[in-house]
Order: C-alpha cells, then sequence, then structure tokens
C-alpha cells in the first residue's frame, strides 16, 4: 500500500522538504528521503542556512579553502550556499527530467537585506542562477510591493522563480500579475517558456499564530471560537484565486501555470494537529514544503481525507467577515507578518555572516 505522501501527491499535491544542509547530502540522507519519503524537492531559507553552517563540521574543508582565498564572508556563504544547492539539484535531476521540470526543483533564496531594492534583487538573481548553473534551481524572491517588477524581471529573463513570503490573497494577485507579465515578456523575446517554471509560496501557520494571538488577548468565546482556522481558510482563498487566474487562455502557448506552494506548514500550536497544513490544503496543481518532523508526522499518522482545496469558500468568507466582526485587523495581520517574515531572514542572515567572519 503507498504511503500517505504518495496519496497526497495522488491528489496532486508534490511533497517539498523545507531544509538542507550539507550534512544531509554528503551521508545519503537527501536520496534516502527521496526513496523513502516521497519528497521530490527542497526549498532552503537564510535561517534554514544558518542553522546548518553554525553546526557540525561538513563545512570546515571548504571555510579553510575560503579563508586561503581570502574570500569576504558575504561571498564564502553564498559559496557554501550555492555548492549545497548545486549538488541537491544533481540529487534531483532524474526527479527533474521524468517531471518536465515540474518538480526535482531546489530554492535558493537572494539577501533579505535587499528586499526593499529592485534592481539589486535581480542582479543577484542573475548571479545565483548563473553560479548554481543548473536547469531545475528556482531562485527565492519576496512579494514584497518593491521585489515585485524584480520578479518579473527574473522570469522574462528566464529565470525560474519561487515567490517566497505571500500572506494575503491581494498580495498574491499581484504575484500572479507580475508572473504573468514576466512569462509574456519572455515569449515576446522568443525563449522557450515551457523551461521557466515558477510556485508562489504563502505562508499558513504564521497567520494562524498572529491571529490567535489577537482572538486570545480579545477573550470573548466568539473570539476564542475563530482560533486555529484562518490559516487553512486563507490559503484556500488563495487557490480560488490560482483556479480563476489560470483558465483557458491565461498564458502564452506551452507556458506554465504558477503553483501555489504552501509554505510555514509546520504546526506552532501543539494543540493543533500535526498535519493540518496538510490534509487540509490537498488537492491538484499544489506544492506543500514541510519541515521534515512535518512530513514524519503525516506518514505516521496520516489522515489524508481527499481533495481539500475547494468547496469551502463560502465558510472561508464566513470567517474573515467574523474576525472583523471580532476586531481582528486582518489587513494590520498581514502588513505585520510579511514585515516580519523578512526581519526574521534579515536576522538569520546577520547572524550567519558573524558567526562566519568569525570562522574565517
Amino acid at each position: 500500500m503507498s504511503h500517505a505522501i504518495d496519496q497526497l501527491a495522488a491528489l496532486g499535491t508534490s511533497t517539498w522538504l523545507d531544509d538542507l544542509s550539507r550534512e544531509r547530502i554528503a551521508t545519503g540522507n537527501l536520496e534516502e528521503v527521496i526513496r523513502e519519503k516521497g519528497v521530490v524537492g527542497v526549498t532552503t531559507n537564510p535561517a534554514i542556512f544558518a542553522a546548518a553552517m553554525s553546526a557540525g563540521t561538513a563545512y570546515d574543508e571548504q571555510i579553510e579553502e575560503l579563508k586561503k582565498a581570502g574570500t569576504k564572508v558575504d561571498e564564502a556563504v553564498y559559496a557554501m550556499s550555492v555548492e549545497d544547492v548545486r549538488q541537491a539539484c544533481d540529487t534531483f535531476r532524474e526527479l527533474y527530467d521524468s517531471t518536465e521540470g515540474r518538480d526535482g526543483r531546489v530554492s535558493i533564496e537572494v539577501d533579505p537585506r535587499l528586499s526593499e531594492h529592485r534592481e539589486a534583487t535581480l542582479t543577484q538573481a542573475r548571479e545565483l542562477w548563473r553560479k548554481v548553473d543548473r536547469p531545475n534551481v528556482m531562485i527565492k524572491i519576496p512579494a514584497t510591493e518593491e521585489s515585485l517588477p524584480a520578479i518579473t524581471d527574473a522570469l522574462a529573463e528566464g529565470i525560474s522563480v519561487n515567490v517566497t513570503l505571500i500572506f494575503s490573497v491581494a498580495r498574491y494577485r499581484a504575484v500572479i500579475a507580475a508572473y504573468k507579465e514576466g512569462i509574456r515578456r519572455a515569449a515576446e523575446a522568443g525563449l522557450d517558456v515551457s523551461t521557466i517554471h515558477s510556485v508562489a509560496s504563502f505562508f499558513v501557520s504564521r497567520l494562524d499564530t498572529e491571529v490567535d494571538r489577537r482572538l486570545e488577548e480579545i477573550g470573548t468565546p466568539e473570539a476564542l471560537a475563530l482560533r486555529g482556522r484562518a490559516g487553512v481558510a486563507n490559503a484556500r482563498r488563495a487557490y480560488a484565486v490560482f483556479r480563476e487566474a489560470f483558465g483557458e487562455g491565461e498564458l502564452p502557448e506551452g507556458a506554465n501555470v504558477q503553483r501555489p506552494l504552501w509554505a510555514s506548514t509546520g504546526v506552532k500550536n501543539p494543540d493543533y494537529p500535526a498535519g493540518l497544513y496538510v490534509t487540509e490544503l490537498a488537492g491538484p496543481d499544489t506544492v506543500n514544503t514541510m519541515p521534515e518532523a512535518t512530513i514524519d508526522a503525516v506518514l505516521r499518522e496520516g489522515g489524508l481525507h481527499g481533495e481539500t482545496l475547494t468547496g469551502h469558500e463560502q465558510e472561508d468568507e464566513q470567517l474573515f467577515a467574523d474576525l472583523l466582526n471580532v476586531g481582528v485587523d486582518t489587513e494590520d495581520v498581514f502588513a505585520v507578518l510579511e514585515k516580519e517574515g523578512v526581519d526574521k531572514f534579515v536576522t538569520a542572515w546577520s547572524e550567519l555572516l558573524t558567526s562566519m567572519a568569525e570562522r574565517l
């Protein structure tokens, strides 16, 4: 009998691992999770690399080489990140080929400190694309208002993009518009748009954390009854927008749809089922990137009950109306989460640069 991740794939959701390290690659663990756990892609972020490079000895040899070469700390960190991503891309190459580029993807993120600078973001996206030099890499660019034009520019040049840190449906619509414009420009430039892929990373558990905190501050029975529901409802609202936006004739011939990717899917509240943001967000043309602990919980507990992304439109809209009625300013929630998301990655990156400077 197939396991839960295989069943998830049959419903149309690809499972990507939200983690990467030199140790995973060197020990064969990455190949193991592909073979044993049904993982078909990897996402990374500055916090993941900060954790990987700050522990163990796997990077010592390369750090010594970079030290002898007098490499600057920023360049050293990216040199190590690029090497990890390149090796992971090679590990996933067979999957990439067999799915015609849909899966077998590995993401690497631009410096989060550049999120307010279009040209600097685009310049680094080009540089990472060139340095990794693998067709199955995806360059992660945050969906901040200032970075949206850089997303379009990168796609127009044939760079596959993972658009990250999406919290609101309104911002998601802008991301879709940026994707469509980039693909249109790529087609007009004569590029083979069938080779350009993109995902839109919609963050889930962080929304519940912030909304629940506000509901608990309000403290009324009506408010408390709404806890733990916003993350799933918001993602399902986004999926409805996806289905509407990528109908027939919406893209140049041969172009791929930009799949929604459910990110931040490890539950933060231990009272919630470990697989909440997996079982309730299963359906066609989606990706779910999970920490390994969440993958293990889904494999252990199962809990899948078919496609769960559609058929809830009325209740999802009602939930957001109820949140407003009890006093939760959802627009403020989205603004806070975007700022916090960028700040967390900046902090992780800065801490990594400090520790790496000491090691160099």
